[in-house]
């Protein structure tokens, strides 16, 4: 075995200068050695440790400066790593035997000769003998270690085919332990009773015959070790870093060992490889299991649940597939119905300069603009279906959004007014009213304490800001309508996140049109990219196709560490999110998605009146869908035919209690979660009754 290695070095521990210690000196001088001198036991020792050298020569010829055998001690080789150590004897010392001082530590002893020539045979014979076996030593302790960490099956043999090695992999691959293949030829493997005797003679004839069948490559070598080219590279110490020199066979890699050895390895793929060693040693039960959990994490959708047939509830069926599914469905004659985009002239109000100059009667109802229950529908009505530019201003002035923009407040008041302008008023649901409320709900929730200790000013100036432009030019109808109308909308975004991209697009493509209402237009670039990437990631957050997603996500990251450490130290829990980006990342798309669809924790009356809304909205679409000739997206919700509070109640049991459990416990949350049960309770005494409405006929009546 040849090894490429850095010069030697070799330590001179003497007492003192003298003949000896210079004629070791000049010699290490022409054999190309790198030499120190030491002339304390301290001094040694630092030097050692500093540079670790292959030959170390201790002068024992007089005892009274110190001991050579406690020097020794201190440099075992099994501390270390081996290192040859030669100890100089005086001529006029009384011959003994060498054994004690062999056991001391010492390899050679050298009697004293200062003559340049014999110091430099004898370092000359210690580097091609000790030191060089010290080297194929190491070298070959490092080849085992890594073939025991290996995830490859290998083996090593005789000339005669007698196996003398096989590592952890041969052995998981083979089904037997390495005492019963040491020294057994390859074609007497140990026989199992689990093994056919049809299975063994097929196995014995490949051998035989040379043939290779199946992944398990079988390369006939005929290499001594002594032509076996091992490359060492060390730094300062001889125990350096391994790698096998460029072999001129082809690599037999197979497509799994490449995984194992990827410099950029997926999470994924680490807990499939953690998995698969747990596997190794565990009972056949708990094996069979992580198989299964194996082919769970195979699937491409981990974090959304299965739905069930739509045999079992209709509306859930028809509401998950409506919501969720963005594929475009083929009609007959596979031709597609391309709709334009609804673009309907606005009508523009009066705005304040200032948020002091409101009218009185708005600025009343705003003083409660804080409380859970402010009622967004009466700042509808007296501001003529445009509430978003007043409740704007006055949550962008409490959280100091026009300070950190760096922006005038009549720039974010003219901001306010075109992002406003460009809501559809005549949507019954996806309008300025409906951004209003998401920003009053994401307002509220950036005022929880968890949240608030969580998130940075610029995530608080995102959240609003994403709230508010989130359903920008919404046309009244779902991602699966446009896809499968084909519309101008869906084609430019590949059918995928179709509204939610256009939202984004468009608010930031209104901002920045004219410097009048640039509110991005006075921060720098890196502020302006963090906050225009945080408002990108919520708003398309509040796509459905990946709701199970987000939630699943925020409750294994979020919600299950923090009660795992079962502390009431918000403090410390709020620090720690902080400390991770991606936690933050998830704290506000779950914020913002919560706040999106919060109609069921409102009050009663603000809930009925949202529940009227959005099947006004659905009812509209399968109106225009028949009409059309397109696929039905939602069959349930038909005007003629649709129960409301069934649609409720599947809405709420499918996508809003196991996300408001999850919000509420890191949030804190209890005005919420105790509306949300008022209103499910309602909704199920409605289905109870079989009424299929709002209210019931009495109500309605009074």
């Amino acid at each position: 075995m040849r090894l490429t290695q850095y010069p030697i070095q070799v330590l001179l521990i003497f007492a003192k200068e003298d003949n000896q210690s210079n004629g070791f000196w000049w010699a290490c001088d022409r054999a190309g050695y790198r030499c120190n001198v030491a002339w304390t036991l301290e001094s040694a020792l630092e030097c050692f440790l500093d540079k670790h050298q292959e030959i170390i020569v201790i002068d024992h010829r007089n005892s009274k400066y110190f001991d050579a055998e406690d020097i020794c001690s201190l440099f075992q080789p099994e501390l270390f790593c081996g290192c040859v150590i030669l100890f100089c004897r005086s001529a006029d010392q009384e011959e003994t035997s060498v054994l004690p001082l062999l056991d001391a530590g010492f390899d050679r002893q050298f009697m004293e000769n200062s003559s340049v020539t014999a110091c430099y045979n004898e370092l000359v014979q210690i580097e091609h003998g000790e030191v060089r076996s010290q080297f194929k030593l190491r070298a070959c302790n490092a080849v085992f270690t890594a073939l025991e960490h290996c995830q490859e099956a290998v083996e090593i043999t005789s000339e005669d085919h007698v196996i003398q090695y096989v590592n952890p992999a041969f052995e998981r691959m083979m089904g037997y332990c390495k005492g019963e293949l040491i020294g057994k030829e390859l074609t007497e493997l140990p026989k199992s009773d689990k093994n056919s005797a049809d299975l063994l003679d097929n196995i014995n004839t490949f051998i035989k015959k040379g043939k290779r069948n199946g992944t398990r490559g079988c390369i006939s070598l005929c290499y001594t070790l002594a032509f076996c080219t091992l490359q060492m590279l060390s730094s300062d110490s001889h125990c350096g870093s391994l790698m096998a020199a460029p072999s001129l066979q082809t690599r037999r890699y197979s497509s799994m060992a490449r995984i194992h050895s990827m410099t950029i390895e997926a999470p994924i793929t680490k807990v499939i490889n953690i998995i698969n060693a747990a596997q190794e040693n565990s009972p056949i039960t708990v094996a069979e299991a992580l198989d299964r959990v194996l082919e769970i994490l195979r699937t491409t959708e981990l974090y959304s649940p299965q739905l069930g047939t739509k045999d079992e509830d209709p509306h859930t069926s028809d509401l998950v597939g409506g919501l969720m599914n963005d594929g475009l469905r083929r009609l007959s004659g596979n031709e597609y119905v391309f709709s334009k985009n609804m673009n309907l002239s606005h009508t523009h109000l009066p705005v304040p300069n200032t948020i002091n100059d409101v009218p009185p009667c708005i600025a009343q109802l705003l003083d409660n603009e804080e409380s859970w229950d402010f009622n967004i529908f009466e700042l509808e009505a007296v501001t003529n279906k445009r509430p978003l530019v007043y409740l704007g201003l006055k949550v962008f002035a409490r959280f100091g959004v026009s300070e950190f923009l760096n922006c005038s407040e009549a720039t974010l008041r003219a901001w306010l007014q075109v992002i406003e302008a460009n809501y559809h008023s005549s949507n019954s649901y996806h309008n300025s009213t409906h951004a209003a409320d998401v920003l009053h709900a994401t307002a509220f929730f950036l005022g929880k304490e968890r949240v608030k200790g969580s998130l940075d000013h610029l995530d608080e100036v995102a959240a609003l800001i994403a709230a508010t432009i989130h359903d920008v030019d919404h046309p009244g109808r779902t991602n699966s309508f446009l896809c499968n109308a084909g519309s101008e909308l869906a084609v430019l975004y590949n059918d995928t996140a179709v509204l939610e991209s256009h939202h984004t697009a468009l608010a930031f493509q209104l901002t920045t049109k004219d410097n009048k209402y640039n509110i991005f237009k006075n921060i720098d670039r890196n502020c302006y990219r963090s906050l225009r990437q945080a408002i990108i990631d919520m708003v398309l957050a509040t796509e459905m196709t990946k709701h199970f997603e987000h939630v699943n996500k925020f409750v294994n990251s979020i919600n299950k560490p923090m009660a795992s450490e079962e502390t009431s130290n918000n403090t410390e829990c709020t620090a720690n999110i902080k400390n991770f980006p991606d936690n933050q990342t998830l704290i506000k798309r779950m914020m913002i998605k919560c706040a999106d669809v919060a109609n069921p924790c409102r009050p009663l009356e603000l809930c009925i009146e949202w529940a009227g809304r959005i099947s006004e909205e659905y009812f509209a679409q399968t109106d225009e869908e028949k009409r059309q000739g397109l696929p039905v997206v939602m069959p349930v919700f038909d005007r003629n035919t649709c129960s409301i509070p069934k649609s409720q109640i599947s809405f709420i049991d499918y996508f809003i209690t196991d996300m408001f459990d999850a919000w509420d416990a890191f949030a804190h949350l209890p005005v919420l979660m105790q509306h949300l049960a008022n209103n499910y309770k309602h909704w199920k005494t409605l289905d109870d009754l079989k009424c299929k409405s709002l209210r019931l006929p009495s109500e309605n009546n009074n």
